[in-house]
């Protein structure tokens, strides 16, 4: 009650006596009930915005229309159009440290999935989010909003670690990493695959399809949200476009033509697009394709058949997403709620050169593999040609903290606050999410959760960059996965590929494509970046891979 009374006190800029107050507020509230009775929402009730996070999998930076792709997506277009896009937004290189640290607004390791879900009974790397971490569904829910999640969970595959277990109200989807698109099949030997509703495990509905499944459950939850008078989160993260290579046939025969110029024109001409946008500067250069790869006009034929028919899947997979956010927009319209919703949107890490085949998988998905990649039976991924076109222009990929591992398109949306059209360059992380969140719904990050000391955020509230203010950043942010480590500080980066474990420095500013390696030249720079990074993975609990590999035994 004080709280509302200063709230009026204050309405106009004019000092009111409480007795005056308390009458405007009886008369408000009448007034409010009889407008809703008419099916109205007055302005001078503030519902706090809704926050949708949409997180795509295995999606490189230039995968997107308005990053620079010849794939269609108009929505995600609308979005950018009418919103924010930060071209240097940077994630975690691999799926499950990615997720954990954007629910929690930590480095990965300190949230509990320093590698990967596999528990190893070493602090920082149990492979499920750990009770000194707290996720954005469990602030946001303390804060009045109601939350939901549908898609791809994966930080935790055992109870008690599923999402209602940190903080979401209802759930659906994959509680692992991933299978087909079209059923739930476990395609690695000993291990099992949950797709789930809430806390119970379920069979796929009828005629699934993981995007437009994952769609559906968001909707509903939506509707059943709408006579709650709460504001809501929604964190919907799809499984598309990680392998296996699935589309529904309707979307394939959009592409099927597209990509017979082959991967060399495909990346000129992103590569065009993405200056003409102002994506990436006009002195930046294209990454050579990797030699391994090959100049395309002197692959076979039939080697050539079966990528450009991989591409049309991976792309349709792209588009079909595209088509759920429209959805999800509409859906947003139907309720009233488009004027008062953020929208986020990025991927989990670059694209993926990872192949099918090897021990890793059973004997029938390694037949499947084999397959087409239209056919709905078929499991099959799009290897390093895709994952070099999909990172375009940036060096390396998924798993790696090379450019093209950790770089995302990232798209903010929020009518209320943030203008059409904006692109801003400053550095930003996943860990980043957690404030931002905060900050847009009122909540506030405790120093304890269920009698447990948290650890403190370590992540930076976006909204002044929403708000088109200017923005200190960090200092430095960090990475680390599977001895892939770097330091990206101001207009400089230290990074390292594992088994190499040599420390290379790029000038990010002139030289993002990381094509110069300016360690020899500057080596107190490097001194003290070195040292920052060590810094860091002494405070945030880093074990270097190789221990970590003597301590399993490996």
């Amino acid at each position: 009650m004080e709280e509302q009374l200063t709230i009026f006190e204050n309405l106009g800029n004019f000092k009111l006596t409480k007795d005056i107050c308390m009458r405007r507020m009886i008369f408000y509230s009448i007034l409010s009930s009889i407008i809703f009775l008419l099916g109205g929402k007055p302005d001078i009730i503030k519902k706090k915005p809704n926050i949708i996070i949409i997180l795509a999998d295995d999606m490189g930076y230039s995968d997107i229309g308005c990053f620079g792709s010849e794939i269609r997506t108009p929505n995600l277009d609308f979005l950018a159009k009418n919103g924010l896009r930060l071209t240097q937004f940077y994630n975690a290189a691999r799926c499950c440290p990615t997720r954990a640290s954007l629910l929690t607004g930590l480095y990965q390791q300190q949230a509990g999935i320093g590698e990967m879900v596999n528990d190893r009974k070493i602090p920082g790397y149990r492979g499920f989010l750990n009770d000194s971490c707290i996720t954005i569904a469990e602030v946001l829910k303390q804060a009045g909003y109601r939350t939901y999640m549908t898609g791809k969970w994966h930080v935790g595959e055992g109870r008690p670690h599923w999402p209602l277990d940190r903080g979401f109200d209802r759930f659906f989807g994959l509680i692992n990493g991933g299978t087909s698109h079209f059923e739930i099949i476990n395609y690695r030997p000993n291990s099992g695959i949950t797709l789930a509703l809430d806390n119970d495990s379920v069979a796929a509905p009828p005629a699934y399809y993981s995007t437009d499944a994952f769609t559906d459950y968001a909707l509903r939850f939506l509707d059943q949200n709408k006579d709650s008078g709460n504001p809501f989160f929604l964190y919907l993260a799809y499984q598309a476009p990680h392998w296996p290579l699935h589309a529904l046939a309707a979307d394939i025969a959009k592409y099927r033509e597209l990509y017979r110029i082959g991967w060399d024109k495909i990346r000129e001409e992103r590569f065009l697009k993405m200056k003409q946008l102002g994506i990436v500067d006009t002195h930046t250069k294209l990454s050579p394709v990797p030699p391994r790869m090959g100049n395309w006009d002197t692959i076979p034929s039939a080697q050539k058949e079966i990528w450009q028919e991989k591409m049309a899947v991976y792309a349709a997979m792209i588009d079909r997403m595209d088509q759920n956010i429209g959805r999800l927009l509409s859906k947003l319209r139907e309720l009233q709620e488009d004027k008062n919703t953020l929208i986020i949107f990025l991927s989990d890490n670059g694209g993926s050169p990872e192949a099918i085949r090897g021990q890793g998988f059973k004997e029938k998905i390694l037949e499947a593999s084999k397959m087409s990649s239209s056919n709905p039976g078929s499991f099959t991924a799009y290897e390093l040609p895709g994952a070099v076109v999909s990172n375009t222009p940036w060096r390396l990929y998924k798993a790696v903290v090379h450019e093209g591992g950790i770089s995302t398109p990232f798209i903010a949306w929020f009518p209320k606050m943030i203008k059409p059209g904006v692109l801003r360059n400053e550095p930003a992380h996943i860990i980043d999410l957690m404030p931002t969140c905060i900050d847009i719904g009122g909540g506030s990050y405790p120093k304890t959760y269920k009698d447990i000391p948290v650890k403190p955020v370590e992540g930076m509230s976006l909204l002044p960059l929403f708000q088109g203010k200017p923005w200190t950043g960090h200092d430095a942010i960090f990475f680390e996965h599977f001895g892939n480590k770097a330091v990206r500080q101001g207009e400089w980066k230290l990074v390292s590929l594992f088994q190499r474990n040599t420390w290379e420095l790029y000038n990010i500013k002139n030289d993002r494509s990381e094509l110069n390696d300016l360690s020899g030249q500057n080596p107190e720079k490097m001194k003290a970046m070195i040292a920052l990074y060590e810094s860091w993975a002494t405070r945030t609990g880093v074990i270097p891979f190789e221990k970590r590999q003597e301590q399993r035994g490996d």
